[in-house]
């Protein structure tokens, strides 16, 4: 089972698309650390235009549009 210091979901305040992948991430009961792309440079620089995105590690598991399918399809990879 992942850890939630493994999972980072990049969001935003007021977008819907993250909103839809957060609850996907509560109803499937995966634990994550929520970090606000507007909030940390880095991100803002990285992903500013790409939110909602799911990283592990630095890798990017899930960006844009998801919700529980397309969730437990990349957590089962």
């Amino acid at each position: 089972m992942l850890s939630a210091m493994e999972l980072v979901f990049v969001t935003r305040e007021g977008c819907g698309l993250c909103e839809k992948a957060e609850r996907a991430l509560w109803v499937l009961g995966v634990p994550y650390v929520r970090r606000d792309v507007d909030q940390d440079p880095e991100l803002f620089r990285l992903y500013t235009f790409r939110v909602p995105v799911l990283l592990l590690g630095d890798r990017v598991l899930l960006e844009g549009a998801f919700g529980e399918r397309e969730l437990a399809g990349a957590l089962r990879r």
